[in-house]
């Protein structure tokens, strides 16, 4: 099966032809939430976030014993690869747009959170299928994909053609009484205090409106075969019911229902695609301690002996904020999250492997910003920019192993995941990410040249030599720092090499075309007009 789909990619990618759809591969997305390329051991950083808030100054950030563990993540990076430096956006929203799109602010007008541009209609915001019709979720279903959307939305999800999805916390769940849990933080009317469902009572500190997506998470259905209409809150069935509640933890949840769909296209043969934007990196609201400031809650715990992971059922109790984990779960910290992300993926292999799929199925792992209290939403040099990118396939027979010393941009994993699935883009709809199969399955030794993020107005854009930071410093980006981030400040161009400065003007020359954020904040008035269709490769 490798061999043949080999050959079929490579017709596809010499003579445009389309790779049969029993031949091609499955793809799963798996796309973390505010973790820096620093916190994977991979990246070989000295330094990596402290586990609670920023302001603990008596914390060694250099300590092993807060540096995630992740044996399988490290292993499919070697057997596979990883992409040294790979730029995002600085905050989830903008970046989320860019991997759905595989295009830049300046098209699909996400700038930032809070800062989108207005659609034609005078509306606030812009939904991404309407600025930017050739999504990532529309390649899929061209390349013959059946897909599935589980996790985060972050957005309007209705115009989006996922088959299936398991959304955590669902559709307008935010603020709204569901019946299946109380796990919310809530604003009342005519108060300007945010309150906690779960006790009734105002915070005392700073936090946001938010619905639980870690324990006893906020859970909606898009199409489930079992589904009595298009959307309905889980647990939907006696089963289920019967064992949810404070165990019951959401990132377990989406997996068992991406789990299900793979089993069920499996059986009938169908090539599937799978979008798993994880809460995992995110902070959240701790309901088990309500009353700390804990800023990424305890995982289930977890065990690796060499071989495999077990994993303890969790046992918590209580109820109205005072609980009891019974040393359960894992105390507060970001590395349990990434520690956590690892059993996730070792659990996909397994799958793949139960299923008979795992050399004819692509794996990708990579996230959407850098770490909250360290880089997310920052525009100082990359720190908010370098996320990690890994990419296992044995169905490529990939001519590239472990680490990769170029440059990606997660808008290239659109026009990857079109060349996997012999979708052609037509050429004058603009694309700003580059596939990377070429790269993957070839001799060629470089991917891209330059590499671009963007936080509202300000500018991040780097090659090999030298790094424009969205503060407008430039950087010498030739070695790599033992922190990743700090890269010399050039402040005296005429000592660094004609090929700094060469590089430097390339930048220059390029920014213009991108930054847009004050011409052209705003969709057209009169749209982007006619938008010629995809089609598939012939």
């Amino acid at each position: 099966m490798k061999n043949l789909f080999k050959i079929f990619l490579s017709l596809s990618l010499v003579t445009g032809s389309p790779i049969k759809a029993q031949n091609k591969p499955n793809i799963v997305l798996l796309f973390a939430d505010d973790i820096s390329a620093r916190e994977l051991p991979i990246y070989n950083s000295k330094v990596w976030s402290k586990p609670i808030k920023s302001g603990a100054k008596d914390i060694n950030t250099s300590n092993l014993k807060y540096r995630a563990f992740t044996p399988v993540l490290s292993k499919i990076a070697e057997e596979g690869c990883f992409i040294e430096t790979t730029f995002a956006a600085t905050i989830c929203g903008p970046s989320r747009a860019m991997m759905m799109t595989g295009r830049y602010a300046h098209l699909h007008k996400w700038w930032h959170n809070k800062d989108k541009g207005k659609n034609p209609k005078g509306k606030n915001g812009w939904d991404l299928f309407d600025s930017s019709p050739h999504t990532i979720a529309h390649i899929a279903k061209k390349g013959g994909y059946t897909s599935f959307w589980a996790g985060k939305t972050q957005m309007n999800i209705e115009g989006f053609p996922f088959d299936e999805g398991c959304f955590t916390p669902g559709e307008g769940s935010y603020n709204k009484a569901i019946h299946t849990t109380d796990f919310r933080l809530e604003k009342k009317k005519g108060d300007k205090k945010i309150y906690n469902a779960d006790t009734g009572k105002p915070l005392a500190f700073k936090s946001y409106v938010q619905s639980g997506w870690y324990w006893k998470p906020h859970v909606q259905l898009m199409n489930h075969p079992d589904n009595k209409k298009e959307f309905e809150w889980w647990p939907n069935n006696k089963k289920a019911k019967k064992t949810f509640g404070l165990n019951t933890y959401g990132p377990d949840v989406e997996l068992d229902h991406a789990f299900d769909f793979m089993e069920r296209k499996s059986k009938n043969n169908e090539p599937f695609f799978i979008y798993h934007t994880s809460h995992l990196g995110h902070d959240a609201f701790d309901f088990f301690y309500p009353d700390s400031k804990n800023k990424w809650p305890g995982t289930p715990k977890i065990n690796w002996d060499g071989k495999k992971y077990t994993r303890t059922e969790p046992n918590i109790t209580g109820d109205n904020g005072v609980y009891n984990t019974h040393n359960s779960i894992t105390e507060q910290g970001i590395h349990h999250h990434v520690n956590y992300l690892d059993y996730q993926v070792w659990q996909y292999l397994n799958k793949f492997k139960e299923l008979g799929i795992e050399n004819n199925t692509i794996f990708i792992f990579c996230a959407d910003n850098t770490t909250s209290g360290y880089g997310k939403s920052s525009p100082v040099s990359q720190r908010g920019t370098h996320v990690p990118l890994i990419i296992y396939a044995p169905v490529l027979e990939m001519t590239k192993k472990g680490k990769q010393e170029v440059l990606a941009n997660i808008s290239d994993i659109l026009p990857t995941i079109a060349d996997v699935g012999g979708v052609e883009i037509p050429e004058s709809y603009e694309i700003n990410g580059e596939s990377l199969v070429p790269f993957l399955t070839t001799d060629k030794k470089e991917h891209r040249k330059w590499i671009y993020g963007y936080h509202m107005d300000k500018t991040i854009i780097r090659g090999s030599l030298v790094l424009k930071g969205g503060n407008d410093k430039w950087y010498d980006v030739s070695k790599t720092p033992d922190d990743l981030i700090s890269f010399p400040v050039i402040k005296d161009w005429s000592k660094v090499s004609e090929a700094h400065r060469k590089e430097r003007d390339e930048l220059l020359q390029i920014i213009p075309k991108y930054n847009l954020h004050e011409t052209e904040h705003d969709a057209p008035k009169n749209g982007y007009g006619k938008v010629p269709p995809l089609t598939l490769k012939n």
